[in-house]
């Protein structure tokens, strides 16, 4: 598989910028959450979504044996480690230690990525090193 041009994933992740934050929607200036945020990327970089989305849980605390985004990330992406994400990648975030990776967002930049984010919606912010540190996993978008 060869990788998108991250220029376009950060053009589309960026016209998400402001969009309200919803849980489990995926529409760009309506509402989306993380998930919905790369869904809608992956539409307009790629096309349509492979799959339907079940429903999920919200629950950051989440354990157990299967990393359920990382396995469907990993089916249809590129995966990388996250030391070498860039630009453009999509990155998973574990966002307590020992819970399964429950949070998306895409690296706009060396410091900073894109996410939505429950009471803030679509934002893009400094990758701060506590950010950094809960990186669980890297993909790229593959071309079209």
């Amino acid at each position: 598989m060869t990788p998108a041009a991250p220029d376009r994933v950060i053009a589309a992740a960026r016209a998400w910028l402001g969009t309200p934050y919803h849980d489990q929607a995926s529409l760009r200036g309506v509402g989306c959450d993380c998930l919905g945020l790369a869904r809608g990327v992956w539409r307009e970089v790629i096309g349509p979504e492979p799959f339907p989305i079940p429903p999920y849980s919200r629950d950051w605390g989440e354990t157990g044996p299967r990393e359920v985004l990382a396995d469907s990330a990993r089916a249809m992406m590129i995966e990388v480690s996250p030391a070498e994400a860039g630009p453009g990648a999509l990155v998973l975030f574990r966002m307590r230690p020992r819970a399964i990776a429950k949070h998306v967002g895409i690296l706009t930049g060396p410091g900073s990525f894109l996410h939505a984010y429950e009471r803030l919606g679509v934002i893009e912010e400094p990758l701060t090193t506590s950010w950094r540190r809960r990186i669980a996993f890297a993909f790229l978008f593959p071309q079209r």
